[in-house]
């Protein structure tokens, strides 16, 4: 008996353009080819979708949590297991477990609950991004200042030799120096400037070296300046790097997001995350990180003073703030959950995109831009009705 399936779609975009009565054939969750439902195999079992929008899985590389689980305190394969899943439901069908600034033990526990989860097929699960504790204390957001501090010979050893493929760290330019972020390059870490509050030239020196992405852009890092630019200038002056944005209405304002986009000259170099915390596909109202208490209201969180500590945002969530409160077109507010991040990670032959040899991660969006369906690999994802 064949395993192909052939998925038919009214309307079908692939990662590039838009197809209309196109039809994906997939054997083994892999995309064998995209044909006319006319040129399919009589053998392959049809999956109809009438109506809608078949898109490519969200990609999202900074989840700090979901479904009541924080990777912080939950570093074990069920625990990152509970993360994918609670974002599974909304479309994201594959991302990276986050860890917000901790010890060195828990560093190690979440690198090795990662690997574990990769080793045991977890579904979505992509690798690890380790956001500090090699942070600016200035720009410190909700990271526990106790527990910053610089980089030294240990660390780059536990980043370099994780035995996860896709390895992110977040790092401020002024504590991470240049050496250090070109020995971290050259292990296969993927390095990010965030929680930084460096000069534009320090920032500058950072991507010279090897440097590659922008944690939250515009939040937790030194602005843009007519006279001092900050990290925001040398982010947007940069044909290289890479922004990561939190399009959830409160981290950064609607006209900040559309001239950053411009800035950065699209397409390309602007994807979106969630920093999304274990609320997200859950019921809490409040938890703790590093002993201290966060509140969920009103759509955001916070801590006690107020300060924003994460998100209380799904992908599809901002996908539909980015279309309809910042008016970007659809499609482009796809490739930026989709494709962008995927091209960042290295990873867009077989993620961010529906094409001969991809993973056959889709989401099916309704009009009213929901999840319908999600598939992981083929597999039609199913969720219990949330509490």
């Amino acid at each position: 008996m064949t395993n192909r399936i052939a998925f038919l779609s009214d309307e079908l975009f692939d990662g590039a353009r838009r197809l209309t009565d196109a039809a994906i054939l997939v054997e083994d969750g892999r995309v064998l080819a995209i044909l006319a439902p006319g040129e399919l195999p009589e053998d392959a079992r049809r999956i109809e979708m009438s109506g809608g929008l078949l898109a490519p899985g969200f990609v999202d590389l900074q989840v700090n949590g979901g479904g009541g689980a924080l990777l912080n305190s939950a570093l074990t394969v069920d625990g990152v297991r509970t993360i994918c899943r609670a974002h599974a439901r909304y479309g994201t069908t594959a991302l990276l477990p986050t860890l917000i600034t901790d010890t060195p033990a828990v560093t190690q526990a979440a690198i090795n609950a990662v690997r574990e989860a990769i080793d045991a097929g977890v579904p979505g699960c992509l690798g690890i991004h380790i956001e500090g504790p090699h942070l600016s204390v200035a720009r410190k957001g909700a990271h526990d200042p106790a527990l910053i501090r610089p980089m030294d010979e240990a660390d780059i050893e536990r980043l370099t030799t994780t035995g996860i493929d896709h390895v992110l760290t977040t790092v401020a330019a002024e504590t991470v120096p240049p050496a250090q972020i070109a020995r971290l390059t050259a292990g296969g870490v993927h390095v990010a400037i965030g929680h930084s509050d460096a000069s534009y030239e320090v920032a500058s020196a950072a991507f010279a070296a090897g440097a590659r992405g922008i944690t939250h852009l515009f939040n937790a890092m030194s602005q843009l300046g007519h006279r001092l630019p900050g990290v925001v200038g040398a982010a947007l002056d940069s044909p290289d790097a890479w922004c990561g944005l939190i399009a959830d209405g409160f981290h950064v304002h609607p006209a900040a997001i559309a001239n950053a986009l411009r800035a950065k000259r699209a397409p390309g170099r602007v994807y979106l995350v969630t920093d999304a915390m274990s609320t997200v596909g859950s019921a809490l109202t409040q938890f703790e990180l590093n002993g201290r208490v966060i509140q969920r209201a009103g759509g955001k969180l916070t801590l006690e003073d107020g300060t924003l500590a994460g998100s209380d945002l799904d992908m599809i969530g901002a996908i539909r703030f980015m279309t309809r409160v910042v008016g970007l077109s659809l499609d482009e507010t796809l490739r930026m959950a989709t494709l962008y991040p995927a091209q960042f990670l290295g990873i867009d032959r077989t993620h961010g995109r529906i094409a001969p040899g991809s993973r056959a991660d889709f989401v099916w969006l309704g009009d009213d831009l929901s999840a319908k369906d999600v598939y992981i690999g083929g597999v039609r994802q199913t969720f219990e009705p949330l509490a």
